[in-house]
This record gives C-alpha cells, structure tokens and sequence, in this order.
C-alpha cells in the first residue's frame, strides 16, 4: 500500500472524501473529471508558496484554479497538488489614481461592480462568471477593447510565486521582462496572486442585440463587416449565430458602445436600420448588467468542447461556408461566435506584449455545448468537421483562452511570433517547468538569471 504524503500547509486542504472536495474540483467544463491527491485552498501567497514546496519536494504535478473557466480544464490535476485560489477575492480601488488591486480568485462581476462603484472599469471578458486571472493572463478581449485594449494590455502590476517559491512584485520598475511575458503568456511563469489594472471611465453603455431573418444572414455579415471597419473605436460588437427555440438557424448581433449615448445613437443607426432586424433590444444601460447578460446561457454543469481561430478577411466564400455549417449544427445550445478585436487592441505593437494577435479581425469560435454525455460524439464531430472547413479562411493563429487540448503546433500558433522570447522568459523563471499543465511553453536554453531586469515594451497606455 502507498502512504499518502503529508501535506503541510496552514488552512484549507481538501483530500478526496472531504466535504468540499468534489465542489473544489469540478470546473466550468464538466467534461474534466480529474483527481488531485489534494486541493490546497490558498488565502494568500504564502499557501501558495508552501504547496508548490510541497508539490516539488514529492516530484507532485501541480495545477493553478483561477475561475475555473478554461475549456481545456488544466486547473484541475490528476494525482498531483491543485493550488485553488478561489478565496483570495480581496480588491481595493484607487478611484483618483485610476487603479484597482485585484485577488486572483475573483470573478469578472466582483470586480466590474467593484469598479463601477466609482465610475470606472478595466477591459476584461464578457460573461461575469470568468475569472480574472486565466483571462488577463491570455489576453482578455472584451467590449472595451476597441477603445481601451485588452485586459493584458491594462495590467500594470502582479504579485508572483515563482517555480521556487519567491515571491516578486512585478510592476513598470520592477521584473519588466516578466510584466511582458504576463501580458498573454498564460501561467507559464509563476502563480500570480494579484493583479493590478489600470482603469478608465465607463458609465452607462449603450448596448444590446438586434436578431435578424434567417434569409438575410449573408447580408447582415457583409454590411456589419464593412460598417465596423470604418466604426469609431468606441463601439464593440460581436456575431452570433445558433439555432433558435424552434430549431432554426438565427443571427445575432451585440453591440456596446462605451462612449456618449447620443453619439452611439447617431452611430448606430444605420446599423439598426440594415435587414429587417427582428428584434432591436439596444438600450442605455450599467456595463456591469451588459456584463452579465450572457450568463444564462453558459449554465453549469454542460459539456464543452470549442475550435477557434482568427478570421481576418469576411470574405463571401467564408459567409457561404459559415452559414452552412450553422445548418449543420446539432440541436442543443451550441453556437458559432464572431468577436471583434479591432481598435486601439489592434494598433498595439506586436512586440509590445506576450499577446501577439494584433490586427482588426475576428475572434471565431465553435462553441459546442451539451448537457448529456450521448450527445459528446454527435456534438464534437460537429464542431472539428466545421473547423475543418472554416480553416482556409482562418489565420495560422489562436486565441490561447479559447484553445482546448489540441497539441503544440497549435500552441504554437498561440502565442506566434512571440513564441521565442516567451521560451528565453520561461527558461529564467521555470527552467524545470513546474508549471506546465498550461498552453505550455517549453523552455528554451539555459540563459543567466540576470535576464530577469531586462527592459520591455508596456502595451497600452
């Protein structure tokens, strides 16, 4: 019989069999099953230091649980430790320095009302129950992006736990190169416990979506694609399309714009006025209440399986063969998103960041959702039959938050031209590669720790 290690770390740790463990363990993909020989439940840095300790003392695999919110479930281990970060909720905003400090267990809503207490906000995703630190860590594109960049573009500071247990403030002085690699190179280099974002005024958005006739579904693309590249850079808008209460195939468009209300009136009305949109429910309202608007139809407990990448020109023959592989979809609550990353996220040099997909374009993605464990085969043949056929349209390129379990050339495709210098990052601060149950960046040939204070680009100011 194999004697279970002793694990020694102060607070929480749920082993299997423990009240709470299997709640710990399940995450926003219920096709992850996996066991941890324990989750650790950290309150602040210094758990996380001493369950990486552990972890590699007992050569244990580690994971990292933000939110939980990946598809590809790697916050959750097999047999090794899994760091749950859950319980570091604390934020604190600075409403005339315009910055707020954020736990890495907070949700996108905890910190989006937090701010918009004062009339400020930070670029992040667009459903509430995301978590900050996968999504900033990745990127981040949400309904600010076109006028304030991503979320990795706004994080000006981290606290981070290292492979050997250092704990670094990372900031515009201090570990730079680090701060660089932050900024869309996932979890590769350390345990970041806190964020810290810069913040911009936002008051009541003028958002919501407009639904259209099947029949004009070509029409409504083409028009939208040529609306928004001349749009200004505060409205953001994202396609949907997904089969309808009746099961037939339906186009949506979300829209947000962040600047004055009666400007965006002016702005969008040739948009509302274009197709016969058979529903217009565009109104004034919080930008945390457009922030939660799509939670309901993302319920726990589904299955998810999802293909993505960027599409950079909408030309006809990617309408034709967009529109019908959404006839193809299997009944359920799939669907097929369009989200713009365009604005002053695109005009960001690709240096500047770990996060390399500069460029106005969209974001695809095939969001295959289901409920019952039959349909899993049905349902992921689907989805890899229409990525194959949307992929000569597509870049060599992908967003790393929407990326599944898919091997390393399309982890290559992630994180692109930056993929080098994130391998030098990687070798200086996990040259074992402690944190590797990621979209993983081996790393690169040994190189001197003095590279830690190089000097990097910030991003977005």
């Amino acid at each position: 019989m194999t004697t279970q290690p002793t694990l020694d770390v102060p607070g929480d740790v749920l082993r299997p069999g423990d009240a709470g463990y299997d709640s710990a363990r399940a995450v926003f993909n219920a096709m992850i099953d996996r066991r941890p020989l324990a989750v650790v439940r950290c309150h602040d840095a210094a758990d996380v230091v001493r369950g990486i300790a552990f972890a590699r003392d007992h050569d244990l695999v580690l994971s990292v649980r933000g939110g939980g919110h990946n598809v590809a479930g790697s916050a959750v281990c097999d047999g090794g430790i899994m760091l749950d970060l859950s319980p570091m909720t604390g934020v604190r905003v600075d409403p005339e320095r315009r910055l707020a400090q954020a736990g890495a267990g907070l949700l996108l809503g905890d910190l989006d009302r937090a701010t918009q207490r004062h009339g400020l906000a930070t670029p992040l995703g667009v459903m509430s129950r995301t978590g900050i630190a996968g999504l900033t860590l990745g990127g981040g594109l949400g309904w600010l992006n076109g006028r304030y960049g991503l979320a990795c573009d706004n994080l000006v500071a981290a606290e981070v736990v290292t492979a050997d247990g250092e704990v670094l403030r990372v900031g515009p002085e201090e570990h730079t190169d680090l701060l660089w690699g932050l900024r869309g190179g996932g979890g590769n280099f350390g345990v970041v416990t806190s964020f810290g974002y810069r913040l911009h005024p936002v008051g009541p958005v003028l958002a919501g979506g407009l639904s259209f006739p099947w029949d004009v579904a070509g029409d409504v693309l083409r028009f939208h694609d040529e609306f928004m590249a001349a749009a200004p850079d505060e409205l953001t808008t994202a396609v949907s399309l997904a089969l309808g209460p009746s099961g037939a195939p339906m186009l949506s468009l979300g829209v947000c714009w962040c600047g004055s209300p009666d400007e965006g009136e002016r702005v969008l009305r040739p948009l509302r006025a274009f197709g016969r949109p058979a529903l217009d429910a565009i109104t004034v309202m919080p930008y945390v209440a457009l922030q939660s608007a799509p939670d309901a139809g993302f319920p726990l407990g589904m299955q998810h399986y999802w293909k993505s990448g960027y599409l950079r020109h909408l030309t006809d023959e990617a309408i034709g063969t967009l529109l019908e592989i959404v006839r193809g979809m299997p009944p359920g609550v799939s669907g097929i998103g369009l989200q713009a990353l365009r604005g002053a996220a695109a005009r960001v040099p690709v240096a500047a960041t770990a996060f390399p997909h500069r460029a106005d374009q969209y974001d695809f993605l095939i969001l295959a959702q289901w409920a019952d464990p039959e349909e899993s085969a049905r349902t992921i043949a689907w989805a890899r039959e229409s990525f194959a056929a949307m992929a000569p349209h597509l870049e060599d390129a992908v967003y790393v938050n929407n990326l599944g379990v898919e091997g390393p050339d399309r982890v290559r495709s992630a994180y692109g031209p930056n993929r080098g210098r994130l391998a030098e990052l990687k070798q200086v601060y996990d040259p074992a590669n402690v944190f590797r149950l990621n979209q993983n960046i081996a790393p690169a040939p040994s190189r001197p720790r003095a590279g830690r204070s190089a000097e990097t680009p910030s991003g977005v100011r």
